[in-house]
């Protein structure tokens, strides 16, 4: 079902080879927008997605670049822009927890210098990054930024420290932006919950039916659920800026 019109409108979804990142991506081609889509240079699946969304008949392009590493966020929001010819939606959705499971808070051992710098590059410094660069063409086109943030930003427990805090820190970077950019550019943030998608994190199966149970509508989400969401903020909440809105079943609740 198509809810928006969005033909002569350009989008830039960060992390979108799978997951949240795709879905949105998705909705947003076949609503019409043409997307530049992200994902990391050694990731197959990226030119596989846009070889599928291709086939569609959809405008989609490829913009790989490690958003982690600051001149590769710069030079890949760059050319995308350049290549979409405008730039009407930023969504910030690449990143990472950093670990392959999860890290119970009282390992402290476990929390290294590293997982802290490879988490906050991306999380945090990445979205930053990108929304900069980004900046000046979605003023001229009086555009929006949606962030993905997570209720482990909000104060549940998340995969790890580093991750929680990388979350936290993106909750409030954006509030700031959306002071920095207004009133030409909106900026919010969804947190999602608990997702069905191919997340690095190795989630057990009691871990899965614990985030089910919780809920109040008893279940995890689609990724497309999220990346409704998404679209909904980029282009449809108009009178929205500076927001985080939790979407997550009612698990926080």
């Amino acid at each position: 079902m198509i809810r928006y019109e969005l033909a002569g409108k350009a989008a830039l979804v960060t992390g979108a080879a799978s997951g949240i990142g795709l879905a949105t991506a998705t909705i947003l081609a076949r609503s019409g927008a043409s997307v530049a889509i992200n994902y990391l240079p050694d990731d197959p699946r990226g030119p596989d997605e846009i070889a599928k969304l291709k086939a569609e008949g959809l405008s989609v392009i490829a913009a790989p670049g490690h958003v982690g590493e600051a001149d590769a966020a710069v030079t890949m929001v760059g050319k995308a822009i350049d290549h979409l010819g405008r730039l009407d939606l930023l969504v910030n959705n690449a990143g990472t927890p950093g670990v392959r499971a999860t890290v119970d808070m009282a390992r402290l051992d476990l929390v290294t210098e590293q997982l802290w710098t490879t988490i906050l590059a991306t999380n945090l410094l990445g979205p930053f990054r990108c929304s900069k660069v980004a900046a000046p063409a979605l003023k001229a086109a009086h555009g929006a930024i949606v962030n993905t943030a997570s209720i482990a930003g909000t104060g549940s427990g998340g995969s790890s420290m580093p991750y929680g805090a990388s979350k936290a820190g993106l909750v409030n970077l954006t509030k700031n932006l959306a002071r920095a950019l207004a009133p030409e550019v909106r900026v919010n943030a969804v947190a999602p919950g608990g997702v069905d998608s191919s997340w690095q994190i190795e989630w057990t199966q009691e871990q899965r039916r614990g985030s089910i149970e919780r809920s109040l509508l008893k279940k995890r989400a689609a990724p497309a659920e999220i990346g409704d969401l998404i679209v909904y903020l980029g282009f449809g909440a108009t009178m929205v800026t500076g927001q985080t809105v939790i979407c997550d079943g009612g698990l926080t609740v």
